[in-house]
């Protein structure tokens, strides 16, 4: 069996330790970096710190707009593709390098497979929901995190090549973390464990116009106990161009922090008193270890969080946030939505099955 795994974002390089390893295992794995996020701080450092492999091929497609970027990295991959002749492509999640991906592995007819197959937020105006329900649609396995993602492609009727096998986001999390853990984080930032938030901003919906950025600002600047904000290089950017950054620099209690590494960002994570964010992932995080959540959107694709009572639904809108912080309860108990951690291993195995001959 011979993949080829295509990844691009920091999300997709958690989810790449854990399955590296699983798919090695059993066959033969190449690994292609698109450059979707180039920054030192969102590629290098994960790649170091998570043990994952160097990338085999390197697209580079570095900054631009995402149908820039998209272009640049159809055209790079091609030839990837054409000279690897592997058996099947796999896909992460629902970034601007799976839709490159999947239209690629389509126009060569060259097999597909999806990892986080089967989300839905309903929400026709995210690119991400764009893009996943796209490569579903052209997807030959699909590999599901949840019963709910299995039962959204059985309405899209989608059936065959449909495999439940767990979020591998979920396996990375109890990989690491015991060394996430031992990190200084909050620590060395002066912030006590339990009396702080975790804030993460990063959607184009978050900081495009200038009324998403005064929404943003808004949001910040109300918290009202301390935060840290590791800010995304494309936000800080939006902000220092929207001339809001130095009024944030300012606001009492807030830390405009660097990007932080996965490590650092997990331990800041778990032992936050609850954390504010727009990211899919950090929803989950913060659900694999009990970190009550607030998401600064109106639909979410990980849909159980919510309705388990363990996240809330604000939108970017300051009022609702310190309403949904004013009542942080929680279930005691924690369902498994996730699976068992042990992902990696059943998406391999669905490979190979799929796949291996």
């Amino acid at each position: 069996m011979r993949i080829v795994s295509l990844v691009g974002n920091r999300p997709q390089f958690v989810k790449a330790a854990p399955l590296c390893q699983a798919l090695r295992a059993q066959g033969e794995e190449i690994l292609v970096h698109s450059g979707q996020h180039y920054d030192p701080d969102l590629a290098d450092l994960f790649f170091d710190e998570l043990g994952i492999p160097a990338p085999d091929h390197a697209l580079a497609v570095g900054p631009g707009s995402p149908l820039h970027q998209l272009n640049i990295m159809m055209e790079r991959l091609e030839p990837v593709l054409a000279d690897e002749k592997p058996d099947a492509l796999l896909v992460y999640g629902d970034t601007t390098t799976t839709l490159a991906g999947a239209l690629v592995a389509a126009k060569m007819g060259v097999p597909l497979a999806h990892v986080e197959a089967g989300l839905r937020s309903f929400d026709k105006r995210m690119p991400e929901e764009q893009n996943r329900v796209v490569t579903d649609h052209l997807s030959d396995v699909l590999l599901c995190p949840t019963q709910q993602a299995v039962d959204n492609l059985a309405a899209e009727g989608i059936t065959k090549g449909v495999h439940l096998v767990g979020d591998v986001m979920y396996d990375a999390s109890r990989m690491f973390a015991a060394l996430a853990a031992g990190e200084p984080g909050p620590e060395a930032r002066g912030l006590v464990p339990g009396e702080y938030l975790l804030v993460t901003i990063h959607r184009a919906a978050a900081t495009d116009t200038p009324e998403a950025l005064d929404e943003m600002v808004d949001v910040l600047t109300s918290l009202d106990q301390p935060a840290v904000f590791p800010v995304h290089p494309r936000t800080k950017a939006k902000l220092e161009a929207g001339n809001r950054w130095d009024e944030l620099q300012n606001v009492p209690g807030l830390i405009m922090a660097p990007p932080a590494g996965y490590l650092d960002f997990t331990c800041l994570l778990m032992k936050a008193g609850a954390v504010v964010t727009d990211s899919g992932g950090v929803q989950k995080e913060a659900y694999f270890h009990g970190i009550p959540c607030v998401t600064l959107r109106d639909t979410t694709e990980w849909v159980e969080t919510v309705e388990g009572g363990f996240n809330r639904l604000t939108g970017m809108d300051a009022a609702k946030v310190r309403g949904a912080l004013a009542d942080l309860s929680m279930p005691a108990e924690r369902p498994q939505y996730y699976g068992d951690g042990h992902a990696a291993d059943a998406i391999a195995r669905a490979v190979v099955a799929e796949f291996g001959g």
